[in-house]
């Protein structure tokens, strides 16, 4: 075996680096150049997804020299013949055949002798190998998973197209809002990486009465929309407190605020830095009562058991975006803490749309966010370190995340008396993280047919704002194009006449904001827009917009990526939640239905309405 391996290297010594831009990717077996290698990334604090090194056959790929891959055919084949003699080793073997040499996984065989070919079943398999993966071929009825060996090896079988799509589809939801109040649909998917998810969402339609917002004439009542995503770091406990609770906060901030300016005058209501100020307030309420409340209330009860239940959403953290519509204003305000984001699609006179963002990613490496934590913390030249605060968090404004807002003696009082960790040792004048949000506003025209897609990062390290919007607008075109008079698409007929031969969005700008980051995989690459690599399969808009972030037409990358298990997923693609909303001029029925077509579990969501 030591012979073959060093033969394997010498020959792929000779051979020329392939370079496979351009080229749709092939079976990768071990004696090709096809490796998928993936960047990893532990960072402290809200760690990081980073895509592919290799991607789809839009991007430029860099070289990969067959040396190195034939020398891991090597060591492979060099651990299988160790392995051999042990009954817990995984067995592995290389097959020759007359086009290429595949790597197969074979158990029950002979140390050093090479299995004949026989007709047996095969089924793709993904092998992963410290930072890289490759695809590979699992034969007959071989497990499904191998342990790892010293090289910290793991086989698994990969989802086939079919399954993938319905991992994807499985936390999909779509309703339809038959309220004649602007909004008609709304679409949200879920996909987790980290097992249990970290990322929440939660959903909200208020009927306001005339006694709490003034109306127009001839109108007894109003809308007040709500649409969050959360997007946890450290665990879930936080994300799942606001999925629970935020939207109460700030809708009672701002019941009081607009029935204070209805007693004002009947048909005045409240300015727009009245609202943003009591979404402020119902923002920074709900953080104090978690990460200060909580803290009172467990020195009062002396007890490791409240503790461990009250402190929870204190010790993780979350990020959290919102929107709030009011039907009567049509004002569209978006509240954005940390560094989940929202972007408007709107079309234009020349029927492209454009992405323009409303929130900014908020982060230790935003410049809006390094001046002010700089300007609130003189004299402490690493309150902002590597674009994270302190060096460790990357969110600057966040809910939980105590050990950034917690005074040092509290943190050390709590270790001594329940349970904690040593303060960071830069910690000198908390807090240096804020739960107060930055909002913007933005006026809707229901009747052009604007939409506006919420994500956590997960989506916005693999596509840009303009990519977001323009596959949506492929996917509106889609579905008119196959929509029929009536059911659940008649919607779309009330918008605009497309021409397909359009370009769905209008070019991004040379220079991108200092506020919104360029997707991960544009930083690392000079990757050109390519539309050929998406592709629209999906009823649903946000599961539509996660297919094409995760590969789009690149089948084995969509599968591969899917197939990796949790915890080891996380190093190459986050959690992942997805809303879209869609503005125009529907039925009033005054009732919101599920869209069944666009949904995964109709009874799950039926509980919501």
């Amino acid at each position: 075996m030591r012979r073959a391996a060093v033969q394997a290297f010498r020959t792929a010594r000779r051979v020329p680096v392939w370079r496979v831009a351009g080229r749709k990717p092939c079976t990768v077996s071990f004696s090709s150049s096809q490796a998928l290698a993936l960047r990893a990334s532990s960072a402290a604090g809200k760690t990081q997804s980073f895509l592919p090194a290799t991607l789809q056959s839009s991007m430029h790929i860099r070289n990969f020299s067959l040396a190195v891959i034939s020398t891991v055919v090597a060591s492979g084949a060099w651990y299988a013949y160790q392995g051999g003699n042990s009954p817990q080793a995984s067995a592995a073997s290389l097959v020759n055949t007359s086009t290429t040499q595949t790597r197969s996984l074979a158990t029950g065989t002979t140390p050093g002798i090479l299995p004949e070919e026989t007709a047996e079943s095969t089924r793709r398999a993904l092998l992963v190998d410290n930072n890289q993966f490759y695809t590979a071929t699992l034969s007959g009825d071989q497990p499904l998973s191998k342990h790892g060996d010293d090289s910290d090896r793991r086989v698994l079988e990969m989802l086939t197209p079919d399954q993938a799509t319905q991992k994807l589809r499985r936390n999909e939801e779509s309703y339809l809002v038959n309220r004649g109040r602007g909004v008609v649909r709304y679409d949200i998917v879920q996909v987790p990486s980290n097992s249990p998810i970290e990322d929440d969402h939660a959903e909200k339609i208020v009927e306001v009465p005339s006694t709490v917002a003034s109306t127009k004439d001839g109108e007894t009542n109003s809308d007040w929309m709500f649409w969050t995503v959360f997007d946890g770091h450290s665990g879930w406990t936080t994300s799942a407190k606001l999925r629970d609770v935020l939207i109460s906060y700030v809708a009672r901030e701002l019941n009081t605020t607009y029935k204070a300016a209805t007693a004002e005058s009947s048909t005045l209501v409240p300015s727009s830095d009245a609202i943003d100020a009591a979404i402020k307030q119902g923002f920074v309420r709900l953080d104090n009562d978690i990460v200060y409340n909580s803290v009172e209330k467990v020195f009062k009860s002396n007890s490791r058991r409240a503790a461990a239940e009250l402190l929870a959403p204190a010790l993780s953290g979350s990020c959290a975006l919102m929107a709030f519509y009011d039907s009567q204003s049509k004002d569209l305000k978006v509240a954005c803490a940390g560094d989940s984001r929202a972007v408007l699609g709107r079309r234009g006179p020349n029927g492209k749309w454009t992405a323009t963002p409303l929130s900014e990613d908020q982060t230790g490496g935003t410049p809006s966010e390094m001046k002010r934590l700089r300007e609130e913390h003189p004299g402490e030249p690493n309150v902002v370190r590597n674009g994270r605060i302190l060096g460790n968090l990357e969110p600057s404004r966040s809910f939980g995340d105590a050990f950034y807002k917690w005074s040092k003696e509290t943190q050390e009082k709590i270790k001594r008396q329940f349970f904690g960790r040593t303060p960071h040792q830069l910690l000198k004048t908390p807090p240096y993280v804020t739960a107060e949000p930055i909002i913007t506003t933005t006026k809707i025209d229901p009747s052009q047919g604007d939409f506006v897609v919420m994500a956590t990062d997960g989506l916005w390290e693999m596509l840009s704002n303009e990519e977001v919007v323009g596959l949506v607008g492929q996917w509106i075109e889609e579905q008119k194009s196959g929509s029929t008079n009536g059911g659940n698409s008649a919607w779309l007929q009330s918008w605009f006449g497309f021409d397909k031969k359009q370009l769905p969005v209008e070019a991004p700008k040379e220079t991108v904001t200092d506020g919104q980051r360029r997707p991960i995989r544009q930083q690392q690459y000079d990757i050109p827009g390519a539309a050929s690599r998406f592709v629209v399969e999906d009823k649903n808009a946000a599961t539509h917009l996660v297919r094409n972030a995760m590969g789009g037409k690149d089948k084995d990358m969509l599968c591969a990526l899917l197939t990796l298990p949790s915890p080891y997923s996380r190093r190459y693609r986050d959690d992942v939640t997805v809303e879209v909303i869609f503005f125009g001029e529907g039925p009033d029925t005054r009732t919101i239905s599920i869209n069944k077509e666009a949904s995964a579990s109709e009874e799950a969501q039926k509980a919501k309405l």
